[in-house]
């Protein structure tokens, strides 16, 4: 049995949670807040973030692109970076759009604002980094757009990690309100369908404690 240690709310475990589901691994989920720095974590993972995975055969893996890759390599069932050496390129550089550029755009801003700045400090957020985080998610919003214009998914014919990665930040970014779908409807109808997939469906029952999803956020059909 697999045991992730995870964040609710960290995009990067919530790639990790949808490979895992999309191959059928088996896992159980232990709740790692980042802001805590337990000793025992740090041994697993010195950078101190989440996902980390282990086993009961002393098993242990840090960083989402490491766990998504090693089980993408190693179980066969729907294969996320697959297809020719220019396919296979195309789907890493988009992660790491996601992962990187999206991340530090949107994601990690609005995590501050209001996540970290409401439960760790006691402060209200800044409207003027939450504008920009938003303006900018906008932008990435539109790169989606012409992306589906073209493509069947994200990366091309196939879903892949690419739309795993795209999906985990902006589930992130819609449950912290920093998401406007008005003028979206390709990357809205894209991400209407990844909803309804099991491997998605937990991820939208989940709340985090004092912060609370717009209405749509859980609607397929939204």
């Amino acid at each position: 049995m697999w045991h992730l240690y995870q964040f609710p709310l960290c995009p990067f475990s919530r790639k990790t949670r949808l490979l895992l589901g999309e191959k059928g691994v088996a896992y159980s989920l232990v709740r790692e807040n980042p802001w805590d720095h337990r000793d025992e974590f740090l041994q697993m993972n010195p950078a101190g973030r989440t996902p980390v995975i282990t086993d009961n055969q002393g098993i242990i893996m840090a960083d989402s692109v490491a766990i998504t890759e090693y089980f993408d390599e190693t179980v066969d069932k729907n294969p996320m970076i697959s297809g020719s050496a220019g396919y296979r390129a195309e789907i890493r550089r988009l992660v790491a759009l996601f992962d990187q550029q999206f991340f530090g755009d949107v994601t990690a801003p609005l995590l501050h604002e209001r996540m970290t700045k409401r439960l760790i400090y006691r402060q209200p957020p800044d409207a003027k980094v939450l504008r920009e985080a938003m303006k900018l998610a906008n932008n990435h919003m539109d790169y989606i757009d012409y992306l589906i214009d073209h493509r069947a998914w994200i990366a091309g014919s196939t879903i892949s990690m690419a739309d795993l990665a795209a999906a985990a930040q902006i589930s992130v970014a819609d449950y912290l309100g920093g998401i406007d779908w008005t003028g979206h409807e390709q990357t809205k109808a894209w991400y209407a369908m990844f909803k309804s997939r099991p491997s998605f469906r937990p991820l939208l029952s989940e709340r985090m404690e004092s912060i609370t999803p717009p209405p749509h956020y859980e609607m397929v059909d939204f």
